[in-house]
Parts: C-alpha cells; structure tokens; sequence
C-alpha cells in the first residue's frame, strides 16, 4: 500500500512533524552525511551567499535607471547606458553564482543521498529477524525511495532556498526602510493580515487533501493485494469483484476529492480577491507619496520590485517550511532505522580465516516464544543431542515447531530460556558470520535471485572459481540441464527463478550449498513438490550433500528419512518420541506410526485421484 502510494506522490502522503528543537537536531543529524564533502559544501553556501545578495542589487538601480531617464540626477552614475550595463552586469555576476552553487550543491548532495542511501541498506542487512516479523516490505523500500528523495530535495533545493529566501526577506526589508521607510511601514501593516489569513486557511485545506490521499492509499490496497496474488485471483475467477472492489475504492476517492475542491476553489479565489486588493492598497499609498513629492517614480519603481522579490520569498519560505516538516519526519524515521541494533557488523575482510566447526549440537532445556506472540510458547523445555556427522530428522504436524527449532540454531532469534550449545559452547559467543558460515540451508521454497545460473550458485561462495561453480553444479545433477540451456551458466533464471521447474531450482540450491560447503546442513522440505524423477535426481544430489557433515531433516514426506540415524518427533513444542525409523514405526500407538499410516493412505487414493 504504501510503495505504491508514494510512488504516484512520492511526498504527498509524507506526515509532517513540528519544528521544534527535537525535530531540528534530527534534521541536523544527518548532516553529519555531508562532512566529507564539506569543502564543497562551503563552496556552495558562499555562491548562494553572492548570488542572493547581488541580484538585490537590481531592483535599486533599476530605480535609478527610470529616475536618470526622467532627468534626475545622483553623484556616482548619471547615463542610462552606464546604468543598464550595471544592470546586465549584476545579472551576469549573479548567474555565475548561481551556476556555481547548483553544481557545488549536486556535488554534496548526490554523494551524501548516495552515502544514507548505503547506510539504510547496510542496516537492513545487518538487521535481525525479529525487526522484520514487523515490518513491511514496502514500507522499508519506502525508507530508501520517498524519504530518502525528499532529504535529497532539502539537501539540494530547500536549504538553499531557505537561506536564499531568508537573505532577499531580511535585506530586501533593510533596504526599503532606507529608501522608502513610510511606504514600507505601510506595507508591514497590511501584508500580515493577509498572510494569517491564508495560513490557516491552507492548514484547512491541506487537511482536507490528506483524507483524499488516505483514501487513494486505500485503493491503492487493492491493486497492490490483487497484483501480488494474481494467480490466485486468476484460478477464483474474481477478477470482476477485484475490479468491482477497487472501483468502489475509487468512488471514495472522488467524493472525498471533489468535496475538497470545493474549499480549495474558495481558498484559491480568496488569496486572489485579497492579494491583489493589498496589492492595489499600496501602489495607492505609493503614488499618494510620488504625487506629494516624498518619493520619486524611481523609488517607487525599485519598492516594487523588492516587494515583488519580498513577497516571492514569504510565499517560497511558506512551502519551504512544510517540506521541512516533512523532511523532519521522514529524518526521524531513517534515524530510527539507523539506530536499530544490528545483529552483526558487515565484514570487508572476507579473506579472514573462518573458524571451521566440528558440527556437534546441544539443546538445552530450550523454551521459546516468538517476539511478536510472547503469550503462545511454541517449544517447552526441548533438550537432544546431535552428534558430529549425524543426520537426523524432525518430524510432526505443522505448526509443531520444527522450524522453529532451525531458526533458532540459525540464530534468527535469541532462545527464551535454556541454551543451544555448538561444540560444546553456547552458539551466541561465536562471531556471527563466522557461525553462519558454517551452515548451508537447501529450503522447501527455493529463493534464487532475478540474476543468472551462476549468480545463484555463487550466492554460496562468491569467491568460488569457474572450476568449483561447475564441480557444485555436477554434485547437485544439475550440470547437464544447465549445458542445455543455449547461455549455459549465464541464462538467467527470472525474478525468483520463475523461467525454471521447481527440480531445476532445488538443484541449483543444492549447487550453492555444496559451494558453501558447510559442516551443518539444514533440509527443510528439500524434496516436497516435485514429481517422481525431479525427486530422484535432487534426492541423489542430497545424499552427496549429506556426506560427512552434521544433517538436520525437515520432512513431511516420511520415505525421505528412512535412512537417517535418528528420528525426533516434535509435537507442540515437545519431543513426544525419538529412535531410528523402524524403531519409532513399530510403536503401534505412536505419532511416528500414525503419520505413516496417514501418509500410507494418502498414497494409495494418489493414483485413484491423478
């Protein structure tokens, strides 16, 4: 909902946050980013300096040049061609300014977006799982495109904009009082009026637009819902109720909208009506004072350009002050990121010597229950004992807390009470990437990558040769369909593997994992789902995989761990039986002996269904 919201407004729907002391130091915080380019920086805030503070020069010799063509005369330049030469030149001094602080400005900012954007990423993938058991997809890929585009639109235009307003508004408003102090007094007294007036009109307004976005974002639900799960739309034939469901959504949206219209146009028509009538206020007071001789047409001439420059930089100063409130909330919300802690830090070093474990496993007494639901325990009090090249499996209805158990040797999540010890000590004190490391996963869902055959294999040891890629992939059998293929090892696979058959992608993780070559081995549903010769060839592929190192089995299909040395049936979160196959079969009155007589009948009615 929210990615694809913020990618049709990528701003709009930002919320604003006020700001005080709290809202600056975090909009300052981030300018710690920019401290390795600060010499550009500088740079920058002295072009913006001169480029703001010459242009103000315009307006008065502008004045001059109208009251010289009227025949009066001043003591330093008195020919109209001398005067617009000055005026041409300050526009030129000023452009070169301004050219320099836009490049010097790009130059901070692309490299200081680029450097938070880095940092964002590095966080998330330093991250722990339990922040992602709270988290949306989305709503993190936003942090890196709506937030992080609009500090790239304060960094490059609304601090600039800010000083550059502020500087014409302090100085334009010296520089009237100088040359015209009643005229300006005058005009102190009734902009405000106007301006109040249309603050708390605008807050109203933009109240009503917020209620339109939520409404889009609503919408937005659906398309970003159905376009996710489009098969399953496809095979319920409910595309005429998505569509239906999102028109209604929309209806929403225009009444809402069309409501809001209503207020804008009169908000819209006030500022116009009232505007122009201030405007019309003090040009009256003005030529009052050059009909009574107290200013002449060129001073009035030049206040009307410095007006024109003062009220440009109030309205500018207005929408620079909401995107800032914007800013501040989109900075408080990539400083929280930021500051999240990280369940490891990221290794430069990966020619470090790792650490090459003998793959003996411990649970002691382990209780645990996810963060997200600490009042349901998933496992009590869980204790066995993994043997260095042992291949065991674990077995049990689903919620049972099988995987569970592997996430918690994987160190996904911290163990409530009791310990998992690895080698003989507990698996916290290893270094973290070291221990995981050790450890090569082949899933019931396969993740590959949107890359190519060999990106995927590589994913395992990214280091690995062109020799090892292809020794990985002959292991796992998945060598010859892979020389198949017209681009071999560079075909590419599709966003999630969708160009390949679900045996070709349990190889392929096969492939990365022998590449890995971990001491601990996790197989979790590795066979499921697969017809009878894709599960042949991946079986074999395991069995080479398996070969001398410390195996965990998840499986449904009970066939599969016939020949592992030790069974573990997990039911609610306890091993309610442990033994070899035939031991664990022959109990008449077991879990074990249950499920496979469940799945004994399940594949007797197979064929009769098929």
């Amino acid at each position: 909902m929210a990615l694809l919201k913020r990618q049709q407004y990528p701003h709009a729907d930002l919320p604003k946050r006020p700001l005080d002391k709290s809202g600056i130091k975090h909009l300052l915080g981030l300018y710690q980013f920019t401290r390795p380019y600060r010499n550009y920086f500088i740079a920058a805030m002295v072009s913006l300096f001169f480029s703001s503070t010459v242009l103000l020069a315009f307006p008065f010799l502008a004045g001059r040049l109208i009251d010289t063509a009227t025949g009066k005369t001043f003591s330093f330049i008195n020919d109209i061609n001398e005067l617009a030469l000055l005026l041409i030149a300050v526009l030129a001094v000023q452009s070169v300014f301004s050219f320099f602080r836009i490049y010097f400005m790009s130059q901070v900012t692309e490299s200081t977006i680029a450097d938070i954007r880095k940092s964002l990423y590095e966080k998330f993938m330093t991250l722990p799982m339990s922040f992602y058991d709270n988290q949306r997809a989305g709503e993190l890929i936003s942090r890196l495109t709506a937030d992080v585009s609009l500090l790239q639109d304060t960094f490059s235009v609304t601090l600039s904009e800010l000083i550059r307003q502020t500087l014409i508004l302090l100085i334009g408003i010296v520089i009237l009082f100088v040359i015209t102090p009643k005229l300006t007094i005058f005009m102190l007294l009734v902009f405000p009026v106007l301006v109040l007036a249309a603050l708390i009109f605008g807050k109203f307004i933009r109240k009503l637009s917020r209620k339109t976005q939520d409404e889009l974002a609503k919408a937005n639900i659906v398309v970003e819902e159905t376009l996710q799960s489009i098969s399953m739309v496809k095979a319920f034939t409910n595309e005429a109720f998505e569509v239906n469901r999102y028109s209604q959504s929309l209806n929403q949206v225009v009444q809402i909208a069309l409501s809001n219209a209503k207020y804008r146009g009169a908000f819209i028509s006030f500022i116009i009506f009232a505007l122009f009538g201030s405007i019309v206020l003090v040009l009256w007071f003005g030529a009052s004072l050059v009909k009574a001789g107290t200013i002449s047409i060129g001073d009035l001439s030049s206040f009307i350009i410095y007006t024109m420059f003062i009220g440009g930089s109030i309205g500018g100063l207005g929408d620079i002050y909401s995107t800032l409130q914007k800013a501040v909330g989109a900075t408080e919300r990539i400083a929280e990121l930021l500051d999240e802690p990280s369940e490891l830090q990221l290794r430069t070093d990966s020619s470090s010597a790792l650490t090459k474990f003998k793959g003996e496993i411990e649970y002691q007494a382990v209780n645990f229950a996810y963060p997200t639901r600490k009042d349901v325990p998933v496992l009590n009090h869980i204790s066995f004992k993994i043997h260095s090249g042992e291949k065991i499996a674990l077995v049990g209805h689903s919620g049972a807390g099988k995987s569970t158990l592997i996430q918690l040797l994987l160190r996904f999540y911290p163990v409530d009470t009791g310990e998992i010890l690895l080698d003989g000590q507990a698996i916290d004190s290893y270094d973290l990437n070291h221990y995981r490391h050790n450890i090569g996963i082949v899933p019931q869902e396969v993740i590959l990558f949107g890359g190519t055959i060999r990106e995927n294999i590589l994913y395992g040891k990214p280091t690995a040769s062109e020799q090892e890629i292809q020794e990985a992939a002959r292991q796992a059998n998945a060598l010859e369909f892979i020389q198949n293929f017209p681009e071999g090892f560079d075909t590419l696979v599709g966003e999630r593997g969708v160009k390949l058959s679900g045996g070709q992608r349990q190889r392929i993780a096969i492939a990365r994992a022998i590449l890995k070559d971990p001491t601990i081995l996790i197989l979790d549903e590795a066979t499921s789902s697969l017809d009878a010769e894709s599960e042949r060839l991946v079986q074999q592929a395991l069995e080479k995989l398996m070969e001398g190192r410390t195996t965990i089995v998840i499986a449904h299909r009970l066939a599969t761990i016939r020949k592992v040395d030790r069974i573990y049936v997990i039911d609610e979160g306890k091993i309610a039986e442990s033994g070899a196959h035939d031991e664990l079969a022959n109990l008449s009155t077991g879990i074990y002996n249950n499920l496979l007589k469940l799945q004994f009948a399940e594949d007797k009615q197979t064929p009769v269904e098929a």
